[in-house]
């Protein structure tokens, strides 16, 4: 389904900005389809964009309302509906990326049908899929792959994707979630596939292609996520990596949420990584690191990447504020 743009960002009432990753995400990587934001009363996350009220953002050119908060459990919050009802009225299409469905909310259906607006879930697949074959197919194919959630494995993926095809290499991005789906504006959400249909949801999303064509393929959860593993492993498999890029934030030493879990030492995630992608793939290996280095200084970041780069032998770097040529340089050795 084509999502209509510009977009007006919804933030609702979020306090965290960790939860507002499709927000940034679309901020900052389609800038020139955003309006602006909408927040309710003690929402403690701001884009930098104009704040706008719906009719405002008709205004100003504005075609879709997209929920740029990903919520615990991808549920709408009830007290949400009412003012996505009234963007609804005003005519904007109601853009979800959560695993609620719009058309079971009576009060988003009914103003969506009286304005002649839609309501569009990106995580709704439609598409059945087989089950993971394990046969390999041409191509090359690289893969994010995190410490923890929401760490920079979708920006790694896309920044390498530009280097990579900046310097005239056929490479392709490959959207695993709702954010990359809409920046893409094609992919699987596949966290919203069937568990037993994953990996197979994975080589469809990477199917065969020349030898010389690297699909970048966004990771999705953590291997070590008490929650979302299981995601990460049949995207694992299904993708069969050549290459891996292990993201990590190194002021986190708990899975965010999750005080009871430890995020393992940087040595063991791309051991176990490399032990999973290995089932289908006995070639995959780790060859860079990508750090999330966001509300550090200069000097704290540098220390943190050049500390890793030493003790792990790899290139280590912040993609988004130092750039990503040692990645380059890496995945393609």
């Amino acid at each position: 389904m084509m999502i209509r743009k510009p977009y007006l960002i919804f933030l609702g009432d979020e306090r965290d900005a960790l939860c507002a990753k499709t927000a940034f995400g679309l901020r900052d990587w389609c800038r020139g389809d955003v309006v602006g934001q909408f927040c309710l009363p003690g929402c403690q996350v701001d884009l930098g964009l104009p704040t706008l009220g719906f009719e405002d953002a008709v205004q100003a050119g504005a075609r879709s309302v997209v929920i740029g908060i990903a919520p615990v459990g991808g549920e709408l919050p009830e007290h949400w509906v009412e003012p996505l009802s009234r963007a609804g009225g005003a005519g904007l299409d109601i853009v979800s990326g959560l695993h609620s469905r719009l058309e079971s909310w009576a009060a988003l259906a009914d103003s969506a049908r009286a304005s002649g607006s839609r309501l569009v879930d990106v995580r709704k697949v439609d598409r059945r899929f087989p089950v993971g074959s394990g046969v390999r197919r041409p191509g090359k194919r690289l893969l994010t792959v995190g410490t923890d959630c929401a760490l920079g494995k979708k920006y790694t993926a896309l920044l390498l994707t530009r280097s990579m095809s900046a310097r005239g290499i056929h490479a392709t991005f490959r959207a695993t979630g709702q954010t990359g789906i809409m920046i893409a504006g094609a992919g699987i959400p596949i966290d919203a596939v069937v568990a037993d249909f994953v990996a197979g949801a994975a080589e469809a999303l990477s199917p065969a292609s020349p030898p010389d064509h690297w699909d970048v393929i966004e990771g999705q959860g953590s291997l070590f996520h008490p929650s979302y593993a299981g995601v990460t492993l049949g995207l694992l498999h299904g993708s069969q990596p050549d290459r891996l890029i292990l993201c990590h934030d190194p002021r986190r030493d708990r899975i965010d949420g999750f005080p009871d879990f430890a995020i393992p030492t940087l040595s063991e995630a791309m051991r176990r990584y490399e032990e999973a992608a290995q089932l289908t793939n006995p070639c995959a290996r780790t060859v860079g690191l990508s750090f999330n280095t966001a509300g550090m200084t200069d000097k704290d970041a540098r220390r943190a990447i050049d500390s890793c780069s030493q003790a792990q032998g790899l290139p280590c770097t912040d993609p988004y504020r130092f750039g990503c040529e040692t990645l380059v340089d890496a995945v393609l050795a």
